[in-house]
């Protein structure tokens, strides 16, 4: 007994000089005469107040006193020593003042710890308590502390009920359980109350949460509101921390089906839900209204992106990303397609329209068809869906083919005058770096088509101290993977095996597989060192393999297969798409693996492109009449090799002379976009016939620069009509300089508002500024910012509306750009009405 009451009076002394020991069941005068503190004298009060004093605050002003009285303390007013009492410490020995003494709290806390005894009965609780209590500490205070303690968060209001959501949302209440226990539920409501304006005749956790999704979705829809604008700041967080998510999505559900949203929402116009995600239903509205309006085409395709990119910042739009996108992409395609003007008059002017913009509408319907398949949502997007197919095979493809066709159909022989084709590749892109003593490495994935290739450029050009620039070729006839392999290599003449296989022979030697390649690039070189290999065993090379790879050659060729691979087989061409996205994700990798061994000039081109249409085909896709002849080598669904073919309607008969070919095969090819009937093979992923899209291939020419040349868009604070904040919201717009592109590429910044001292009295936001427009009103983005309750604090202060952007590789951020208001805020902005 006598080794506790010594250690607790020495942390006692510790912080006081002097201690007073009231033993007010007269007990405990034994352990005061044989209690020895060093450093302490001791003294008792019998009627010798006076003298004490003197002696404390005169004779002895810094020795320190423990003062012992056998009995109870006397009362205020007959308590000769209160003001030395008050003024120092007092030492306990009930349950209560050795707790007390213990959390090196004074007696102004007995009343806290009285009414919170089941709270301290706990040593663990005490323990969790003790770390952190501070010397400033009020009542209040520690009443939040031992609520944190409780749900184990820390001591903020915010994060005490973050902790209690979490637990409603796994439908437990043992931590709200022991907090009433503790006699802490009267405190925690009353702090609901001052923080978010919660009052209930019968409070409760679960009838918060759903007073909070009620009011916050309120402030967004003009509906009746009883929570405070802080309600609105504390949600926005909840929902956006990666810790609360799960807890969130399971309460927004829940409450979503108990206030009946899903009716509400459909009398509301989607563009005023912009700001809005409380309720994954909310971002199906707004889909669901999206996909109505591109259908309709009653949105154009500048503000359906825009309100695209402003959804980016909802809570779910990570579940739907693609459809998002999908429509986005949609609204694109339509949009371009309706300005198309799809005639022309020769082929150099076809090629020069489809390079210039209409191959936008293949991209467009590849990155919709894309979007669309990735999201699941087939029923969503099923009138979409059904509408871009309709155009783009009726409206474009085959109208622009047919129209293709007819100039086509005018010439002696297959090309393009002010195009190069194919078979020239080597002769007129490679050789010149050969001549300079330069290397080269050559890229060829096949099935690349043009529109592919520009998406590849953009990423190329994306990356720091790369240039790059694409122009079109055209491919050889009948547009399939053998012959246009071998026309990419040094050749003085190309010929088709007359036989069932298709082979193709460069100069009498067979281009078929890698070493026949490879013996043909060197026949080329005269004397130089040239190597054709496959992409995956360059990209099993190690670092060192891979520089020697470079050293060693003046001409590598390095072929890639994915799009060609998947689209020929009739299970797998509904992914062609998927394929394109692979493909040139598996063609940076591959740049940058030569480059990284120190290869300065590449090019990237393919062997021929393709058509795809995703819906199945009609009777009248495929054409009427068969191949017929004297002798037929080979068949595909777009071309016929063989002697003597019989000219027919619906298909176009041309010599080897008319192709640039050797010898004296014939060869027919389905005029437009028609396809032949062919037992056991795919028929929506089609090649080797002579639409644009098979056709017009990409050349990409790439090198690597020694200085950085990336920048990023610049983004400005729109000055506002008045610069004074008067409510208890600010609706501010942001604007995006420039037009966001390979090398002026996207910003990240974080705003929000601020005191002159840095404290932050609004939500947050994340914004990304992407726009590609170049219309200046569609580069703005509007962002509303709810103050908190910490902006009373401010009022009749300046503020700082400020964008910060993060320090790369850090979780640092440093200001980019601030704009000042004057918080002028009259009390009756708290009242919702």
């Amino acid at each position: 007994m006598i080794d506790r009451i010594a250690q607790a009076l020495a942390k006692l002394f510790d912080r006081h000089r002097i201690v007073f020991w009231y033993d007010a069941k007269q007990e405990l005068s034994d352990n005061f005469e044989v209690l020895s503190l060093p450093g302490v004298e001791k003294l008792e009060i019998t009627n010798n107040e006076y003298g004490i004093k003197y002696k404390l605050l005169r004779e002895q002003p810094e020795q320190k006193f423990l003062l012992y009285h056998e009995g109870p303390q006397p009362a205020d007013l007959d308590n000769w020593l209160l003001d030395v009492q008050l003024a120092h410490g007092e030492f306990r020995t009930d349950q209560i003042g050795i707790w007390l003494s213990e959390l090196e709290l004074g007696p102004e806390f007995t009343a806290v710890a009285q009414e919170h005894v089941e709270f301290l009965n706990a040593a663990k609780r005490r323990s969790g308590l003790k770390a952190m209590l501070k010397k400033d500490d009020t009542a209040g205070l520690i009443r939040l502390k031992m609520l944190a303690v409780c749900v184990r968060t820390e001591a903020r209001i915010d994060e005490i009920l973050e902790g209690l959501l979490a637990e409603l949302a796994v439908d437990q209440d043992d931590k709200f359980k022991l907090i009433a226990r503790c006699q802490l539920d009267v405190f925690l409501w009353e702090q609901l109350k001052r923080n978010y304006g919660y009052q209930s005749d019968s409070p409760s956790i679960p009838d918060f949460a759903i007073e909070l999704f009620k009011s916050c979705y309120a402030m967004g829809t003009d509906g009746p509101v009883r929570l405070s604008n802080e309600a609105m700041v504390f949600l926005r967080r909840w929902k956006d921390s990666i810790r609360h998510r799960d807890a969130f999505e399971k309460l927004s559900a829940n409450y979503a089906d108990v206030l009946n949203i899903e009716k509400d929402l459909e009398t509301r116009d989607y563009k005023r839900l912009v700001d809005l995600d409380y309720y994954e239903l909310i971002d199906q509205k707004i889909l669901s209204d999206l996909v109505r309006v591109v259908v309709g085409q009653t949105i154009s395709s500048g503000e359906c992106t825009l309100f695209v990119r402003q959804r980016r910042q909802s809570h779910w739009y990570k579940d739907y990303q693609h459809v998002y996108e999908a429509i986005d992409y949609a609204a694109q395609f339509l949009s371009v397609l309706k300005d198309a003007n799809l005639a022309m008059d020769s082929v150099d002017n076809g090629v020069a329209r489809y390079t210039q913009s209409w191959f936008r509408v293949d991209q467009f319907y590849r990155h919709f068809m894309f979007h669309a398949r990735k999201s699941g949502q087939m029923t969503l997007l099923g009138s979409l869906l059904e509408l871009v197919e309709n155009q783009y095979t009726n409206n474009f493809l085959l109208k622009v083919n047919n129209n293709w066709q007819q100039v086509v159909d005018e010439q002696a022989s297959w090309g393009a005058p002010k195009y190069s084709l194919q078979n020239q590749f080597f002769r007129l892109m490679v050789k010149p770096f050969l001549r300079k003593d330069r290397k080269i490495y050559v890229v060829i994935s096949d099935a690349l088509r043009f529109e592919i290739g520009d998406d590849l450029l953009s990423l190329i050009r994306q990356e720091d101290r790369y240039d790059a620039k694409l122009e079109p070729i055209l491919s050889m006839l009948p547009s399939f993977t053998q012959l246009g392999m071998a026309a990419l290599l040094p050749n003085r003449e190309l010929s088709i095996a007359e036989d069932e296989t298709g082979t193709v022979l460069v100069d009498g030697q067979s281009s078929k597989g890698t070493a026949n390649r490879t013996k043909i690039l060197q026949a080329g070189l005269d004397g130089g060192s040239g190597l054709a290999l496959r992409a995956e065993d360059l990209m099993k090379m190690n670092k060192g393999e891979c520089r020697a790879l470079v050293r060693d050659h003046d001409v590598v060729y390095v072929y890639h297969n994915l799009i060609d691979k998947v689209g020929d087989e009739r299970d797998s061409e509904e992914r062609v798409f998927e394929a394109a996205d692979e493909t040139l994700q598996d063609l940076m990798k591959i740049i940058k693996k030569l480059t990284a061994a120190n290869a300065s000039n590449l090019l990237v081109t393919a062997d021929h492109g393709f058509i795809y249409q995703n819906r199945p085909l009609d009777e009248s896709d495929f054409s009427a009449t068969a191949a017929q002849g004297a002798e037929v080598f080979y068949r595909d669904r777009r071309f016929v090799l063989g002697k003597g073919l019989a000219e027919q309607e619906g298909l176009k008969k041309f010599s080897a002379e008319q192709l640039h070919l050797t010898g004296d095969l014939e060869v027919q090819i389905p005029k437009s976009i028609n396809r032949l009937r062919l037992k056991g093979s795919g028929s929506r992923f089609v090649h080797g016939g002579a639409t644009l899209q098979e056709t017009v291939l990409p050349v990409i020419h790439i090198n690597k620069k020694r200085k950085s040349d990336l920048g990023a868009v610049d983004v400005d604070i729109l000055p506002s009509a008045s610069k004074v904040i008067t409510a208890g919201q600010l609706a501010v717009t942001f604007y995006q300089i420039q037009a966001s592109d390979d090398k002026i590429q996207p910003r990240t910044l974080r705003a929000g508002i601020y005191t002159t001292g840095g404290e932050l009295i609004s939500d947050r936001h994340e914004l990304l500024f992407d726009l590609t427009s170049d219309n200046p009103r569609e580069r703005e983005v509007r962002v509303r910012f709810v103050l908190s309750r910490e902006a009373d604090q401010a009022n009749n202060q300046e503020v700082v509306l400020r964008l910060d952007e993060q320090v790369t590789g850090t979780s640092h951020y440093k200001e980019y750009k601030t704009t000042k208001y004057l918080m002028r805020r009259s009390f009756t902005s708290d009242f919702e009405f």
